[in-house]
């Protein structure tokens, strides 16, 4: 009985643990080669592919992790091979087995993580980009407010001029009045001494001298 249970028992593939975990790896890897290349159809920035991009990324760390531990296993049996009913060719099978499936994976990290850079990158530059035009666009508003404030200040000082210029018009012209007031006052004192000490046919002809007089004095004002 002692001999029986200390002799190693062979079991078949079917049975042996490492080919079920193997079986459950592989089928792993497929579903992730498979996001991996419905990733690579996304267009890069969006929503779709930043959740798709963390899960691929989980899912290596996952498959990682598991390889991990077959190794462990591959390692204990390689201690006494003949004890689990293997050989030295059946055990470097299966450290290339995983050697491959980490590489597989390795890829695809190394393909979604460069990916995930890029589009850090791209989303910084569209950022930089999206501020420069940004403060071009307050910059152009601020030209326009102050270009019109500019064309507000001549206005007023236009206006400002050319009330001041009418100003002077009406002051000079009101001396003028008052100048040509005071010589008609004159002139209309003279004519009542030399009318009252003319006759009646005097007074016609000073009356007519005056009046062409008057005109002159009127066409001399105000046409020269």
């Amino acid at each position: 009985m002692d001999l029986i249970n200390s002799t190693p028992y062979k079991i078949s593939k079917a049975e042996d643990p490492f080919y079920i975990v193997k079986e459950e790896i592989q089928d792993s890897i497929d579903k992730l080669q498979a996001s991996f290349h419905q990733w690579e159809r996304i267009p890069p920035g969006t929503g779709e592919q930043v959740h798709l991009t963390k899960d691929l990324l989980a899912s290596c760390e996952s498959i990682d992790w598991q390889v991990d531990e077959l190794d462990k296993a591959i390692s204990v049996a390689a201690r006494d091979p003949s004890w689990y009913g293997i050989d030295e060719v059946e055990l470097e099978s299966r450290r290339k087995w995983t050697t491959n499936a980490r590489i597989q994976v390795a890829d695809v990290k190394k393909a979604v993580g460069a990916g995930k850079e890029n589009d850090g990158s791209a989303s910084v530059i569209a950022s930089e980009s999206d501020r420069q035009t940004l403060l071009i666009k307050q910059q152009d508003e601020e030209l326009d407010e102050l270009s019109a404030s500019v064309q507000r200040i001549g206005g007023v000082g236009l206006t400002i001029h050319e009330e001041l210029i009418a100003q002077k018009i009406l002051d000079e012209l009101g001396t003028e009045m008052d100048s040509t007031k005071n010589q008609m006052d004159f002139v209309q004192r003279k004519m009542a001494i030399v009318m009252k000490a003319a006759g009646a046919k005097g007074q016609i002809m000073i009356i007519i001298f005056f009046l062409v007089l008057f005109i002159i004095l009127f066409i001399l004002v105000f046409f020269t």
